[in-house]
C-alpha cells in the first residue's frame, strides 16, 4: 500500500536527518515523524473503506478510527498534529528541539508498531 510506503518514507527521512547534528533541521525532523504516523492512520481508514477529509489533524484521524483502534491508547501521537503546521509555515513556527524532534520520532515508531500489531501488517 503506497500510504505505508509513504509513510515509512517519511520515518526514515525524519531519522536520517539527525545524523545533520548541529545543521539538522530539528522542525523538519517533526513533521516528517508527524507525516509517518498521519499516513500510517490513513492506510487504516483506507483498509478499512472509511472515507476521511484531507486533515492533518491526528486527532481527527483517531476520532475517525474509534470503532477499528479503540483498544490502544494513541494520545502521544495526537501531540505530533503540532508539527503538521507549526513548522511549516513562517510566522507560525515554533523552534523545535532536538530532544524535541528524538521524542517525535520515538512516539511515530511507537505508534506504528501498536497499528502494525493490530492490523497484523
Amino acid at each position: 500500500m503506497r500510504w505505508i510506503q509513504y509513510a515509512e518514507e517519511d520515518i526514515k527521512l525524519a531519522e536520517h536527518s539527525l545524523t545533520l547534528e548541529s545543521s539538522c533541521p530539528y522542525r523538519l525532523t517533526a513533521y516528517h515523524a508527524q507525516q509517518c504516523v498521519e499516513k500510517y492512520l490513513k492506510a487504516v481508514l483506507v483498509h478499512h473503506q472509511i472515507d476521511f477529509p484531507y486533515t492533518h489533524s491526528i486527532t481527527r484521524l483517531l476520532e475517525l478510527l474509534q470503532p477499528v483502534l479503540s483498544s490502544t491508547e494513541y494520545s502521544d501521537a495526537e501531540m505530533l498534529s503540532a508539527y503538521a503546521i507549526t513548522t511549516r509555515y513562517p510566522g507560525e513556527d515554533e523552534e523545535v528541539t532536538k530532544d524535541e524532534a528524538v521524542e517525535a520520532i520515538k512516539i511515530a515508531k511507537t505508534t506504528v508498531e501498536q497499528i502494525r500489531s493490530l492490523m497484523k501488517w
